[in-house]
């Protein structure tokens, strides 16, 4: 199918393209348009002007600064997935950027259309809660930051205004202690997933666990924090009845759906068994 005529604005600054969205507030942001370009062509969305932001320099980077790790919101998949400090220090990130439909797709696709685009079933929503990241929206007022518990409102809606711009990702820069991991089980490589399970944690040098983040993918209208689960762990020297005991909580907290991928009670038993295996894998790389 073709999709019905549009606009089609390709600014060369940030604030040109904010000026865009001010004139034009139902107006959509072009990143990497593997979500987009689909909808449009099977005329699942409409749009009367498209604001591409390729030609915009400067949202591409991946660099620590001030105690974050910062991702420009232009970062394309690929770059994530074979940056080297992402794969020394940031191994939660790692594995969900090679889960990540498949190398042609993850060539074009960007950090910050994932997480713009509010869809449950991406990987990067789940990864940013389990980190406690912030994301920063530029927008005609200036930068403004956003606590990730607090960006994914609804289905495909996020806390974004109708003219901010997604423009970073920030993650708290990582210390020694810290391990993570995700783990996702998918149909077929580049589905997405029937579940998936991010995990954060840190391991204070008395073996204890100080802080912990989980993050739950596709098994509810948004990304769900798994907070019960978190809590349960701090304090905690991870032994296996602790990890078990946050793995139920995890599940409970899981809001799925039957569907052809699964039933809810089989997408709420893979999350207790994704968190198990989440755990003793982010335990192993924060002890090494």
């Amino acid at each position: 199918m073709i999709p019905p005529e549009f606009d089609y604005v390709a600014p060369t600054t940030l604030q040109e393209a904010i000026a865009v969205l001010e004139q034009k507030p139902d107006a959509k942001i072009l990143a990497g348009g593997h979500s987009l370009i689909p909808l449009l062509k099977f005329r699942l969305a409409s749009v009367n002007t498209l604001v591409d932001i390729n030609r915009i320099d400067g949202l591409s980077y991946i660099r620590e600064e001030g105690g974050w790790l910062k991702i420009g919101a232009m970062t394309r998949e690929a770059d994530l997935e074979h940056d080297p400090l992402i794969g020394q220090k940031y191994p939660l990130l790692a594995d969900a950027a090679r889960t990540i439909a498949d190398p042609l797709v993850r060539n074009m696709a960007t950090v910050g259309g994932n997480l713009a685009h509010a869809d449950p079933a991406n990987d990067h929503p789940a990864v940013m809660l389990a980190y406690g990241a912030v994301i920063v929206a530029a927008g005609p007022n200036g930068l403004r930051e956003i606590p990730i518990t607090q960006f994914f409102t609804d289905l495909f809606t996020t806390a974004l205004a109708p003219n901010e711009i997604l423009s970073e990702i920030r993650i708290p820069a990582h210390k020694a202690g810290n391990g993570g991991c995700y783990q996702k089980l998918e149909r077929k490589v580049g589905d997405y997933a029937t579940a998936a399970v991010a995990v954060q944690i840190h391991i204070g040098a008395n073996g204890v666990c100080d802080t912990a983040g989980i993050g739950l993918t596709n098994v509810g209208p948004t990304p769900i924090k798994a907070a019960a689960a978190e809590q349960t762990l701090v304090g905690s020297k991870l032994d296996d009845a602790a990890i078990k005991r946050a793995a139920q909580l995890a599940a409970d907290a899981a809001q799925p759906q039957s569907d052809y991928r699964g039933t809810e009670e089989y997408k709420r038993a893979l999350v207790k068994t994704l968190t198990v295996r989440a755990l003793r894998k982010a335990l192993e790389r924060a002890r090494n």
